[in-house]
């Protein structure tokens, strides 16, 4: 919004004889009121166009600085208690390591979350909500975090990855190097961080990552779904709770992801199903969360088009549509 300066000149003997009688703040005041005034007389269709514009370009102004806003958001876990915070500023990798390490070194440690400026509490909708645009790639999103003070893990959502997962003490460490010699950029800073911290993953719950989920053995189609399996070559004991002890008995567990044709979308659990060496089975509940859905849907729209050559959207839509055709009628 363009603005011009009035620069008013007064003899001294008129300011001094005016401030007698007004206030300085007064004085300005009714200036203020006469160019009003002023203002007021102006012909009715000049004065509604200079304020239509005026307020077009706030619009403008308040646009631009909401799309410029970058944001980012924690979960805090202490003493079983979980809150969510969200930050009205950037928060990158790097920023957040360096939150996890000033918090690991405190003398008397306050609770985590007073070490984050500017925070405010938000719901978990809304935790979920910035989860999921921050794996979706939305700019405005720098960081989206999961820190767990009671298991000491610290997971983090990556764009096309999902949820990454790292031992508190681990990403100390890679923030003390990312720092080490204090003249490194921040791009500097956040590859060193990044190499530290490689091979470092963790398995967690709640934190299924692309890395933990590999698709094979086809696909089955079954009751408006199709089935995905999912390997089990990661820490399933430490994602579903289970204690199979790999290779050291007959334990097993199978593992299927599903996604609903009709609603095109992933559907909101997965089926796991323990099988124990004695013969008994026992079925595993697991909530997918909005991260892991959109990591998985990824997955799984690569594993169609290998397997199909066809996306996911055409192959369902090819399935729903011979479940409605009518039988064939016998030939007589």
């Amino acid at each position: 919004m363009k603005s011009r300066e009035v620069i008013l000149w007064l003899d001294e003997r008129w300011y001094q004889a005016l401030t007698q009688q007004l206030e300085v703040e007064k004085l300005e005041d009714k200036l203020n009121e006469y160019l009003d005034n002023l203002i007021s007389l102006l012909p009715t269709p000049v004065y509604d166009k200079i304020i239509a514009e005026m307020r077009e370009e706030e619009r403008q102004m308040e646009q631009a600085i909401a799309a410029s806003q970058k944001y980012a958001a924690f979960r805090i876990t202490e003493n079983c208690v979980t809150e969510q915070f969200q930050m009205k500023q950037a928060a990158g990798m790097v920023e957040a390591a360096a939150f996890v390490r000033r918090w690991l070194r405190q003398a008397e440690r306050c609770p985590f979350q007073e070490i984050l400026p500017g925070r405010e509490n938000i719901p978990v909708e809304e935790f979920d909500r910035m989860a999921f645009a921050c794996v979706t790639g939305d700019q405005k999103i720098t960081g989206v975090y999961d820190v767990d003070l009671d298991t000491k893990e610290f997971s983090a959502v990556r764009p096309e990855l999902g949820w990454i997962t790292y031992r508190l003490k681990d990403v100390s460490t890679a923030s003390w190097h990312s720092y080490r010699g204090g003249s490194y950029d921040r791009e500097r800073r956040q590859f060193r961080l990044m190499e530290k911290l490689a091979d470092r993953e963790i398995p967690s719950a709640g934190h299924l990552s692309s890395e933990n989920i590999v698709l094979s053995d086809g696909l089955v189609a079954d009751n408006g779904q199709l089935n995905f399996y999912m390997e089990t070559a990661f820490g399933v004991d430490k994602v579903f709770g289970t204690r199979i002890c790999p290779g050291e008995s007959d334990d097993s567990l199978n593992i299927y992801a599903n996604y609903d044709c009709a609603a095109g979308q992933v559907c909101d659990e997965l089926e796991v199903d323990l099988h124990w060496a004695d013969g008994r089975e026992e079925a595993v509940e697991y909530r997918l969360n909005a991260v892991e859905k959109a990591t998985l849907l990824r997955k799984m729209e690569e594993y169609c088009l290998q397997q199909t050559g066809q996306t996911l959207k055409d192959y369902s839509g090819q399935l729903l549509a011979e479940d409605m055709a009518p039988p064939t009628a016998p030939s007589m």
